[in-house]
C-alpha cells in the first residue's frame, strides 16, 4: 500500500484503518443525516423532538437505535426511514436527497429500499398469511403469479410455509411477527427497519425473531433496529444512543 493511499485512508476512517484498507472502499453509504433537526408545532410552543443528527449507515451495518421512552427515537426511526423530512438539514437514501422528491417518488423509492417492521405487526386482518405478504408487490405492480410465488418462498424461509392460508388471528404472536418480516423482505429492499421487533412477544421467541435478523444481515440486509431494550441492542454491531433528541457521543 502506497504512502498516499494509506494516508487518505487513515483520514477517511478516522484513524480506524481497517486491515485491508480497500474494505473501506467497498462500504456504501446507503442513508446519511446531516445536521438534521426536527421540530414541531405544540399550540406557541416549538417541540425540538431531534437536533444536531449525523448520522451516516452504511449497506450491510446492523444498528440498534436505542434510548428511553421520549428520548426521539420514533423520531429517529421516522427519519432514518424516509417517513418524515426534516425540518432543517438534509437527509439522503441511497445518494438522493429526499427533499427534491415529489412525496409519490419518495413513496416508490422507500417502497423499493425499505422493508418496515413494526411491534403491533400491523398485518391487515381479513388477508391471510400468503396475501399479507404479497401486498407490497402489488403497489409495486408486480403480476399476481410472481407475487404468489415469491410470497411462498419468503415464507417457507422464515418457517411458516404450512401457514400460508392462516389469518393473523389465527396465528401466534412470534408467527405474525414472521409474516411481517416475509412482508418486508417481498420487494427485496437494501435495507429492513424495524421498530421495537421483540417487543410484544416472549423472550424465546423474540431471541429466534433476532436470529432471524442476523441471518438476513449475513446475507447482506442492512438491518436497523430501534429498540429500548440495551440487551437487544448489544446483539447489534453498532448501538446509536439517543438522549433528549440528541445522539449521545
Amino acid at each position: 500500500m502506497n504512502k498516499v493511499y494509506k494516508a487518505f485512508c487513515h483520514v477517511k476512517t478516522r484513524g480506524a484503518m481497517p486491515q485491508n484498507c480497500s474494505e473501506y472502499f467497498k462500504m456504501k453509504e446507503i442513508i446519511k443525516l446531516d445536521d438534521v433537526c426536527k421540530r414541531y408545532n405544540m399550540g406557541e410552543e416549538v417541540i425540538n423532538a431531534a437536533c444536531d443528527i449525523n448520522l451516516t449507515i452504511n449497506k450491510g451495518d446492523f444498528i440498534a437505535i436505542t434510548g428511553p421512552s421520549g428520548s426521539g427515537k420514533s423520531t429517529m426511526m421516522n427519519l432514518v426511514g424516509a417517513l418524515d423530512l426534516a425540518s432543517e438539514g438534509e437527509i439522503y437514501l441511497d445518494n438522493i436527497d429526499i427533499e427534491r422528491l415529489e412525496e409519490s417518488e419518495l413513496a416508490q423509492i422507500r417502497g423499493k429500499k425499505i422493508g418496515f417492521i413494526f411491534q403491533t405487526f400491523n398485518l391487515i386482518p381479513t388477508l391471510n398469511a400468503l396475501d399479507n405478504v404479497s401486498l407490497p408487490m402489488l403497489f409495486q405492480g408486480v403480476e399476481r403469479e410472481e407475487r404468489d410465488e415469491r410470497a411462498r418462498d419468503l415464507l417457507e424461509k422464515v418457517g411458516l410455509g404450512h401457514r400460508l392460508t392462516h389469518l393473523p388471528n389465527e396465528l401466534s404472536g412470534g408467527e405474525r411477527q414472521r409474516v411481517a418480516i416475509a412482508r418486508a423482505l417481498a420487494n427485496d429492499p437494501e435495507i429492513i427497519l424495524a421498530d421495537e421487533p421483540t417487543g410484544n412477544l416472549d423472550s424465546k421467541t423474540g431471541v429466534e425473531i433476532l436470529e432471524l435478523f442476523k441471518k438476513l444481515n449475513k446475507e447482506g440486509k442492512t438491518i436497523i433496529m430501534v429498540t429500548h431494550d440495551k440487551e437487544l441492542a448489544k446483539k447489534a454491531k453498532r448501538i446509536v444512543k439517543i438522549k433528549d433528541g440528541k445522539i449521545e457521543r
